[in-house]
């Protein structure tokens, strides 16, 4: 290798030698995107955005991304002269950063161990489902969350939310069972997460909300997640993968800026809201966005006919 190939490099390993720039550009080359933000890329670390930009702006300098300016968001994708590179070196290294005290198969063995566990105190909850089902969807839950690469929490409680979720819309009687709304987005990290908590909250929880995302965030974006705490302290909202039995289980799907991503299931109402997206907005944007909301599932709840009384 001759000089002036072994300087730049050496100027682009410097510029990945630090833990958290690793994992945020493993976060962008497997978001589904191919792209990612700075609130994306909040949940891999406890710290500010002001220093997820700077972590971002020395691997752009070194020419290892590219930048995009969106609204008040600058979005993150790998140059793609180097992506073959980039995925070489992530998918090489990897495997040695695996704890030597606690070795891979051990880890997958008491994930597994716990995933069988949860199926069977979800089946004993709904023993009308086949049990082979039921270990299919906390197994598959658990997959379609993994994929989602910045999920900084643990994944095996969030699978339990979510697989019970998907079981329970399985059980669902559509003649007898309150109204059951679906909120998707692209996300599920802010407008369908919102919509969802304010449905719950404006129908006395005479309506069942869900929400779902055809590409899904690490988490909540932060400023909406404090909106929902405002509605309901006790919620813990995280973004789930849209899947076919939540659409199936709605009554209606209003969709929010994700298009044409939803199975046509028959028997379902389907809507499309045309809400901006807080991730581009100002804090005063967001609260109108709120609003916005607010005041589009207040007429949606007069066509439920489950106004509280």
């Amino acid at each position: 290798m001759g000089e002036p190939a072994a300087g730049a490099l050496a100027a682009i390993l410097k510029a990945l030698a630090d833990p958290l720039r690793v994992r945020m550009l493993s976060a962008i080359s497997t978001d589904s995107r191919g792209e990612a933000c700075v609130c994306d890329l909040e949940a891999l670390a406890d710290v500010s955005q002001p220093t997820i930009s700077h972590h971002l702006k020395v691997m752009r300098d070194a020419g290892v991304l590219e930048s995009e300016r969106r609204g008040t968001w600058v979005y993150y994708r790998i140059t793609p002269s180097l992506r073959p590179a980039v995925t070489m070196l992530l998918d090489s290294f990897a495997p040695t950063a695996v704890d030597a005290d606690q070795p891979t198969d051990t880890r997958l063995a008491d994930v597994d161990a716990q995933l069988t566990r949860i199926a069977a105190d979800m089946h004993h909850n709904h023993p009308a489902l086949d049990p082979q089902l039921v270990v299919y969807v906390v197994r598959e839950s658990y997959a379609g969350l993994a994929r989602r690469t910045t999920v900084s929490r643990p994944l095996v409680p969030l699978t339990e939310k979510f697989a019970r979720q998907r079981l329970d819309d399985l059980s669902r009687d559509t003649t007898t069972d309150a109204p059951h709304v679906l909120f998707v987005c692209v996300a599920n990290a802010g407008r369908s997460q919102l919509a969802a908590a304010l449905l719950t909250e404006r129908s006395g929880g005479r309506v069942i909300a869900r929400s779902a995302g055809s590409a899904p965030a690490g988490r909540v974006q932060p400023r909406v997640r404090a909106l929902i705490e405002e509605i309901d302290p006790t919620s813990d909202p995280f973004p789930k993968p849209l899947t076919d039995d939540a659409v199936r289980a709605a009554d209606v799907v209003i969709t929010m800026g994700c298009g044409d991503v939803c199975p046509v299931i028959p028997g379902v109402r389907y809507e499309d809201w045309p809400v901006g997206d807080p991730a581009l907005a100002s804090p005063a944007g967001i609260e109108a966005i709120r609003d916005d909301i607010a005041a589009r599932v207040e007429t949606l709840l007069t066509t439920l006919g489950k106004r509280p009384s």
